[in-house]
């Protein structure tokens, strides 16, 4: 197969992967329609009836760019937060920040840490700029804090990435912890806090807005994808000092935003009846995964998140022949991709019909495969 012949030495190297294949991939690939979408840690819920009236009204408007400053929004963000918008960027979903995270801090060959099998997209653009992934296991499947801090430290590395909750463990740090990790860097580290389950999980887990905004090395970055059920409207943002938020305006697409996602961002953030219910709702379908994985023989480990990660028991070939397995049902699920974490399967919260569907098509794949 033909490519351009001028291509950086870098893009003819990388590998032509990207980080996940999406349930229409499949469909496609095995001609199976999913019936239960399960496992890409969206928000089945959907968004507020409010939400869907806002893009609505805003709809006709659609010919029009959005506000490059993203003003409105991070306004609007910044007193939610109780915090200045000056503290606020705005991009296209936490993927798209990572990357430009990413551009601003790695230069060919620097350093990353991270632990490994965390968030591969974060990865991804972290080869994508020619950076150099030095890994950190989990222990007892959580991300470990010190292991982090030492790997930093050993490694001079300007960039370290770590997310609380976690994905895809679904565990999670308490704020204090993570406040002294934060504080205990070297300021010539950045540190990517990745926060985009911080609505899903207990208070005690989400460090204040004040504990960190004093740190130019420390951003924050959420999204309106997971408890707001605006996954594919690509909606992120990241919270640091004024100086570090700033500097995204020098690399970021300014007519990158979608004038209907900032609609629907404004009219979420304003209808938080609706996302205490969501969430109330997320809360009691991990706890139904739970049921449905202890009823089968297998171990659902504590989530913080808005999915549950389940012990499977074996490795990860078992692992995986389960999500084919299930496939084969309509029902969607994935898995973390390195070992030990692949020994468990990861099921996302979604209504009823679907955690149905999940429940009747378990016990059958389990008794195939033996």
């Amino acid at each position: 197969m033909s490519a351009f012949s001028r291509f950086t030495p870098l893009i003819s190297a990388l590998p032509s992967t990207v980080p996940f294949v999406g349930p229409e991939a499949i469909e496609r690939q095995r001609g199976r329609a999913v019936l239960a979408r399960i496992g890409a840690n969206e928000n089945g819920f959907g968004p507020a009836p409010s939400v869907l009236a806002a893009i609505s009204e805003e709809a006709g408007n659609i010919w029009k760019y959005n506000d490059p400053e993203n003003f409105t929004l991070r306004e609007a963000l910044g007193a939610h937060l109780g915090t200045s918008s000056a503290n606020i960027a705005i991009g296209g979903g936490i993927d798209e920040l990572l990357g430009q995270i990413v551009r601003l801090v790695i230069e060919t060959g620097a350093t990353v840490v991270t632990s490994l099998g965390a968030y591969p997209t974060f990865n991804f653009h972290v080869a994508g700029f020619g950076g150099r992934l030095v890994t950190v296991p989990y222990v007892d499947d959580r991300e470990d804090l010190d292991g982090l801090l030492e790997a930093v430290r050993r490694e001079n590395a300007p960039l370290v990435y770590f997310a609380n909750p976690d994905n895809p463990m679904g565990s999670w740090w308490d704020a204090d912890s993570i406040v002294a990790f934060a504080r205990a860097l070297p300021e010539t580290t950045l540190m990517v806090l990745d926060e985009a389950y911080s609505e899903t999980g207990p208070a005690n887990s989400l460090p204040s807005i004040a504990s960190l905004i004093d740190l130019p090395n420390i951003v924050r970055t959420r999204t309106f994808s997971k408890a707001y059920g605006l996954a594919g409207s690509r909606t992120g943002y990241v919270i640091s000092t004024p100086g570090t938020a700033q500097a995204f305006d020098k690399i970021r697409n300014h007519f990158g935003m979608n004038r209907l996602a900032t609609a629907a961002a404004l009219a979420a953030l304003k209808d938080q009846a609706y996302l205490t219910e969501v969430v109330r709702r997320i809360h009691a379908a991990r706890e139904r995964i739970g049921r449905i994985a202890r009823a089968n023989g297998l171990e659902p480990l504590p989530s913080a998140t808005n999915f549950v990660a389940i012990d499977a028991g074996r490795d990860g070939a078992y692992a995986r022949a389960i999500v084919d397995g299930l496939m084969e049902h309509g029902v969607f699920i994935r898995m973390p991709g390195v070992a030990p974490l692949n020994r468990c399967i990861r099921v996302s919260v979604g209504p009823e019909t679907d955690m149905a569907l999940f429940e009747e098509a378990l016990p059958q794949v389990l008794k195939a495969i033996g």
